[in-house]
Parts: C-alpha cells; structure tokens; sequence
C-alpha cells in the first residue's frame, strides 16, 4: 500500500516515479505562444482576464525574422505569459486534430478570483467550451482569440483532493455550478 505525504505541491502518490526524480519544487514559470495579431491578444488578456503589461514592442528580432511580442503577468511576475508574431502574424488558429500543446492552466488563488475571471468572461459573451468540476479542482475552459485553449482553475485545498486508498487520485469529470461559483465573486470593481 502507498501512502500519500504533502509535497511542497500536493498530496497525490505517483502511479510511477522516476528513477532520477526531478526536484519536487519545479514549477511551469511561463508559456509563450504565437499569435496572429498581437493588438488582438492583448486585449483579451488585459482588457478581459485583466493582466498587467510587462513587455511589449513592434518588430522585435527573433526566429530569424521581425514581429511584435507582449508579456503579461498577475502580482508582479516577470511574464507569465509571452505571445509574438515571429512566425504567425495574420495566420490562421491551429486546428484541431494536429499534435501540439492542449491548453494551458491558469491557476487562480482562490475560488473567488475563478468566479471574478468567469464574471469578466461573461461580461463579453465569451464562449465557455467546457466547466468541469475535477474533484482537486474547478476549471473552465476557454479558446483565446487565436485558439490556444486555456483551463482557468482554481484548486482545493490539499486535505479535500479526493484520493483512493493508495493515495492516487482518478479521473474526475464532473460538472461545475457556475451560479454556486459566482457566488463566491468579489464586488466588481
């Protein structure tokens, strides 16, 4: 039997480690991704999810060409996310059924800063693609304006993730209740 301890990240028991484990304390610092039009994915990520600009400049040297690049954080980061033109300006979304990345999660704080983010969503009719409630935690996902999908989450406390026994945790695809969740939304601003 496995028993499950609180790493510095959480409390699930691998189903297989690594015979060289990385160090526990490794985290995702940032994504970088290319857009189509930088002007575009601006102001969705700070006009409507409400990151800070950190970076931003036109026809920049990179990839063995010119484009523009702009980098958002939340709390002072130096970017947690990067978007350029280098290879994309005015291309098209990446469809689906071509390998590549999934999306990516965006892990808020608290539950009322995932009902803040699905207030702002809902505030610009932004489609919502799929809300699940995955047992460790409550996400949201969302297609940005070039098609990058995106999970906006926010996860349990450790003591509440639903573990078996051996201290693995299975596939939860539950649904969320987003009225239950904007409950939880601070005072608009």
């Amino acid at each position: 039997m496995t028993t499950s301890s609180q790493g510095p990240q959480g409390t699930v028991a691998p189903i297989a480690s690594s015979p060289r484990p990385i160090d526990p304390g490794v985290t995702i610092g940032h994504v970088h991704l290319r857009t189509a039009d930088i002007d575009r994915v601006r102001g969705f990520y700070v006009d409507v999810l409400g990151f800070d600009v950190v970076a931003e400049a036109r026809d920049v040297p990179g990839w063995g060409t010119t484009g523009d690049i702009l980098f958002v954080s939340a709390g002072g980061y130096h970017h947690h996310l990067g978007f350029n033109t280098w290879k994309s300006a005015g291309g098209p979304a990446q469809p689906d059924g071509v390998a590549g990345l999934h999306h990516v999660a965006l892990r808020y704080p608290t539950r009322a800063g995932l009902a803040d983010a699905l207030r702002r969503l809902q505030s610009v009719d932004w489609p919502l693609r799929q809300v699940t409630d995955h047992g460790t935690h409550e996400a949201i996902y969302i297609s940005d304006p070039d098609g990058n999908d995106l999970e906006l989450c926010w996860d349990r406390p450790f003591d509440q993730w639903p573990l078996d026994e051996n201290g693995h945790i299975g596939a939860i695809f539950g649904d969320l209740d987003l009225d239950d969740l904007l409950a939880e939304a601070p005072p608009q601003r």
